[in-house]
């Protein structure tokens, strides 16, 4: 280990107990929820609704697991798909480029699974008309409806790394049902990141016109998978690394 690496999770452990820093990040998360401050990025030209930190967090993970598949739940406008789409083709074009080989787009079998309820017209033309979208393959339908799920296992068989991101409805049955579904896709050492977990951690009523709220959350469904499923593990070092984030403790490592 370098010590510039050891330097780092130094900084991230000191992070973690220091409690002006947290008060002042909860502080910002509330504050920032309201005006919307997660809706005014961009991800290769595609609206992508999350904090800059988080998807920052994604691409290192990328990088880091270089996964085959990545399945996500929740398309809205499209950002997240593009974005690690992108990611994608950077980790080909590497590897392209170490083995001295030329790089050729339409051979790699890397690819997004996106998968949604309600993909609306404007937003699936977005995606489909963007250059990344040979590497993304769009299912509509409901993240837990059994054909979607059996749909994304068959494909899942094709591939060795998988790397799953749940950011659909946010009820904690909903979230459970998801992990039951497509966390166990998930290959050993890479992640099942589960966002909007800050929801448990927002006053109560924050989110007036949905359907959770504290005590019904991706968080409390994820610290009720985590009781039967010791093969995942909290990354706290990501936490201690974002501090602002709607997916504390839902940067899920599997680690068996």
């Amino acid at each position: 280990m370098s010590e510039f690496f050891k330097e780092v999770i130094q900084r991230l452990n000191n992070n973690g107990t220091n409690q002006s820093l947290i008060d002042a990040s909860k502080n910002f998360m509330i504050k920032s929820t309201k005006p919307k401050y997660s809706y005014n990025y961009f991800a290769l030209g595609c609206p992508i609704i999350q904090y800059p930190q988080d998807m920052i967090a994604i691409q290192e993970l990328i990088w880091e697991v270089k996964p085959d598949l990545i399945i996500e739940t929740g398309i809205a406008h499209g950002g997240s798909v593009i974005m690690s789409a992108s990611a994608l083709a950077l980790l080909d074009i590497c590897e392209a480029i170490k083995n001295k080989q030329k790089f050729d787009p339409n051979k790699s079998n890397r690819k997004v699974i996106g998968i949604d309820i309600d993909i609306r017209k404007h937003n699936r033309s977005a995606i489909e008309n963007h250059p990344m979208v040979s590497r993304i393959e769009l299912l509509e339908g409901s993240s837990i409806d059994p054909k979607i799920i059996e749909k994304v296992k068959s494909i899942s068989k094709n591939y060795k790394k998988i790397l799953v991101c749940l950011d659909s409805n946010h009820t904690h049955n909903h979230v459970l049902l998801e992990l039951n579904a497509y966390a166990p896709l998930t290959s050993i050492n890479s992640y099942c990141v589960v966002f909007d977990t800050i929801i448990e951690d927002m006053p109560k009523g924050t989110f007036e016109d949905k359907a959770w709220d504290v005590g019904d959350n991706p968080k409390t469904a994820v610290r009720e998978y985590l009781k039967n499923h010791p093969e995942f593990e909290i990354d706290k070092n990501i936490d201690n690394k974002l501090m602002i984030s709607v997916a504390p403790e839902g940067y899920l490592k599997k680690v068996s």
